[in-house]
């Protein structure tokens, strides 16, 4: 939703449903937290966008199939495919959590999943075997940890579904419960280059993109698929046997998203005010505004999974710093939209 025009449709990034992702947690965030009219509202907001980006990428597949191809090979901007598992999956978890509606949200459940293995599987064969690649410093950023967004939106979406389908449910946790431990040691491999990364190499305000903060905003999905699955437990007699595995993993990936926010604020600082980077909108900020969403999610829900009710305090702060952040780049969309439609031909 950000390109306008034939040049600005082939050039649309593949990230630009972190839009969907972005709006359908911090609607969820807000409905779980007592703001149920802007969850709803956030909710047919995301439909919209939805559709629109949908239409968006089919188009230009169909007019543009050279620059999807040369996208799906590059390794900074193929990632961002994954953010259409995502953000499928978050939609969907919106229908049942918001909407209330179950069927709804198996449909995107299974649409999510379909699209996770496939492009999963692709994507990464993909850059394995091409002859031609960057170095760590060209090719890596935060956007890689999308993989693992991806992955967890689906362990998310199916553990919430699997109370609803009776005689299923077991089998359902026990995806659930795969696909989450596949998201986990993904992330693992993936932070560690990451890491290396910053502090074994040159960082420039430039090569700080705003995916980065998906290093805090994949630990937090890590977190909130394991607090379900912890909550489905009683319907699954190897979840319940699992409970002190899924407990003490799950606190371990909320403490690492939490030890990420203070950090890349700090990077935030150095970037846009000691080197004075300009802040300009870019769709990719969405891939920052949806970690913040997902980290007052996954807190409130852990509370409940491991019995810390204090941390309650912690969410009902940060969801206004989520509906800050879900502002702030919204508006930068609507005048990045109003400038370009109003741009000399």
């Amino acid at each position: 939703m950000s390109a306008e025009g034939s040049d600005g449709l082939s050039t649309l990034h593949p990230a630009n449903f972190a839009m969907v992702m972005a709006t359908g947690i911090v609607s969820i965030a807000a409905h779980l937290l007592g703001f149920a009219s802007i969850g709803f509202g956030l909710f047919w907001l995301n439909l919209v966008f939805y559709c629109v980006l949908w239409t968006l990428t089919l188009l230009r597949i169909a007019l543009y199939p050279r620059a999807v191809a040369a996208d799906f090979l590059h390794h900074g901007r193929t990632v961002g495919f994954f953010t259409t598992v995502a953000a499928t999956c978050v939609l969907g978890s919106q229908c049942l959590v918001v909407a209330e509606s179950p069927r709804a949200a198996l449909a995107f459940w299974i649409a999510g999943t379909s699209l996770f293995f496939a492009l999963n599987y692709a994507i990464f064969t993909a850059l394995t075997v091409k002859a031609a690649k960057p170095g760590l410093v060209e090719g890596l950023n935060g956007a890689w940890l999308l993989g693992v967004v991806a992955a967890q939106s689906v362990a998310v979406l199916g553990a919430q579904l699997a109370p609803g389908l009776g005689a299923h449910a077991e089998g359902l946790l026990f995806f659930a419960l795969v696909v989450w431990c596949a998201g986990c040691m993904l992330y693992v491999w993936i932070i560690s280059l990451i890491f290396y990364r910053y502090t074994f190499f040159p960082l420039s305000p430039s090569d700080l993109t705003p995916p980065y903060w998906v290093n805090m905003g994949a630990a937090a999905i890590s977190t909130l698929a394991g607090t379900l699955l912890i909550a489905a437990a009683p319907l699954s007699p190897l979840l319940s046997d699992l409970l002190p595995f899924l407990k003490g993993l799950t606190l371990l990936f909320w403490s690492t998203a939490s030890w990420w926010i203070p950090m890349l604020v700090l990077l935030g600082i150095w970037r846009h005010v000691y080197s004075r980077f300009p802040i300009r909108y870019d769709p990719l900020y969405w891939g920052a505004v949806f970690p913040l969403g997902m980290y007052t999610t996954c807190t409130f829900r852990l509370a409940a999974a491991i019995d810390t009710p204090f941390l309650l305090v912690v969410s009902r702060t940060a969801v206004y710093i989520a509906l800050a952040a879900w502002t702030a780049a919204f508006l930068g969309l609507a005048m990045h939209l109003l400038r370009a439609a109003f741009r000399p031909r």
